[in-house]
């Protein structure tokens, strides 16, 4: 489902055109409107990357200057990332797997969030467990010797692993079965696992889809979450304006969603296959309190939290310095000359704010 935004001229009567064209044809010639600039995006098949589809749809786009167009969704950010890598688009939403990606030498740089929290630690709202019937589930603790249904080397591979940590269990005690999220609800359905963690609307479906099921947890802090728009390094040091005007479109596609979930979801099941108008709207209500595109030290330190526990627990050979992949200037342009895209948001606190010239150093103050 390819989508591109585009001007429509309507047309008029043979005379008014006759006529149009005799005055015109006595005015002083005028500039033409500037050309939008294309730009080619990428997302994945999840709720809480409906900001790039809600952008389009509304033409905010355009209205930025931009000629969009988004990539059919992609099941996953490995998908993704193979995508921008082969140049196929040029700018992506992904999270966990871009520390893969990175340590392999991609060089990707972040430019703000697509899902998130820049006022605090945590914001994994759109992440669930969800258990089947019969599973002899019914708090985390009770996950030890169960089958449960991941996808490596992403968000759902990094909740579950924090799942784990604070149940006082480890990945020994549990079998994680590497499952496309789209197919969870399926492998929950004819019992090849016990439960699935993963995001929305994965999570909803099983519940609307498969008898019996239930959340054993949603959310619940487990780890900083995190979703970035992502591109690579050089293309993005040569298309710094364009960058600015997609996050400004970005940004008040934000704003609409956090006011209009209802209408919000009516767009997503344009775009997310299968999903029913009134399970698109759980999920994105469920969505909301992450739809932050703001950047703050609380997004380094999810960054850096994720890169350690993967490398601790042996699911990643090395570290890096997140400081490297983030490049906060186009955003923090986009916050200074128009404040009003954030105005229904709490501000970062002072101690959390990233400016010129700010380092991470492991920590938020």
């Amino acid at each position: 489902m390819r989508r591109r935004s585009r001007i429509r001229i309507l047309g008029g009567m043979a005379l008014g055109v006759l006529l149009a064209v005799v005055v015109f044809a006595s005015l002083p010639t005028t500039q033409a409107a500037p050309a939008l600039t294309r730009l080619r995006v990428g997302i994945v098949a999840a709720v809480d990357q409906l900001g790039v589809p809600v952008a389009l749809d509304l033409g905010l786009f355009e209205k930025w200057g931009l000629d969009v167009t988004i990539a059919t969704p992609y099941p996953t950010g490995v998908d993704l990332l193979n995508a921008l890598q082969a140049g196929e688009i040029q700018m992506g939403q992904v999270g966990v797997p871009m520390i893969g990606a990175v340590l392999r030498g991609m060089d990707l740089v972040i430019l703000g969030n697509y899902s998130g929290s820049a006022v605090r630690l945590g914001g994994d709202h759109t992440m669930a467990l969800v258990a089947r019937q019969g599973s002899g589930i019914q708090t985390i603790r009770d996950l030890r010797g169960k089958r449960i249904a991941v996808s490596f080397g992403t968000i759902s591979h990094l909740y579950i692993l924090g799942i784990l940590e604070r149940a006082r269990l480890t990945v020994n005690d549990v079998v994680l079965v590497n499952t496309p999220p789209a197919e969870m609800p399926v492998a929950l359905r004819g019992g090849a696992v016990d439960a699935f963690a993963t995001w929305d609307p994965w999570p909803v479906i099983a519940l609307a889809n498969v008898p019996g099921s239930y959340e054993v947890v949603r959310d619940g802090g487990f780890i900083g979450f995190m979703g970035f728009n992502v591109a690579l390094r050089p293309w993005a040091e040569r298309n710094q304006e364009t960058i600015e005007r997609f996050l400004a479109a970005r940004a008040e596609a934000d704003k609409f969603m956090r006011a209009e979930p209802v209408k919000t979801a009516v767009i997503s099941v344009r775009w997310l296959t299968g999903l029913r108008p009134e399970v698109a709207l759980r999920a994105v209500r469920n969505n909301l309190p992450t739809v932050d595109i703001r950047i703050s030290c609380y997004n380094y330190l999810a960054l850096h939290n994720a890169v350690q526990t993967l490398h601790r627990l042996g699911f990643i050979p090395g570290t890096f310095d997140v400081n490297r992949v983030f490049m906060p200037e186009p955003l923090l342009n986009v916050m200074r000359r128009h404040p009003q895209l954030f105005d229904d948001l709490p501000p970062i606190p002072p101690r959390a704010r990233v400016g010129p010239g700010f380092t991470f150093k492991g920590s938020c103050p």
